[in-house]
């Protein structure tokens, strides 16, 4: 369902469990954003891949996407609020499955 500002919801499903919701106003937007909630690798490098499914809310759609997230320095002209590290993530899409419930 598409709320009035244009963002749709998805819910992060791990073993039928879908305890996080992300917004975006695409589906790689919000993989994104759940994405930077995996542990940090110390590099871009050294990040391990895993798997993540997004069921859009008000349909039975789940997009998988393998999504990674690393360390790096914020950037010189960061504001001072921002911390000195911060996480950067990155995602590649797999495919689209519908559910069957």
């Amino acid at each position: 369902m598409v709320r009035e500002d244009g963002k749709r919801n998805f819910a992060l499903r791990q073993g039928g469990d879908e305890s996080s919701v992300f917004s975006g106003n695409t589906p790689r937007q919000a993989a994104l954003k759940a994405a930077r909630r995996l542990e940090p690798a110390p590099s871009e490098a050294a990040a391990d891949e895993q798997e993540l499914r997004l069921r859009e809310k008000g349909t039975d759609k789940v997009h998988i996407y393998e999504g990674w997230a690393w360390e790096e320095e914020a950037p010189d002209d960061s504001p001072n609020w921002m911390p000195d590290d911060i996480t950067e993530a990155n995602v590649s899409k797999k495919g689209i499955e519908h559910l069957e419930e």
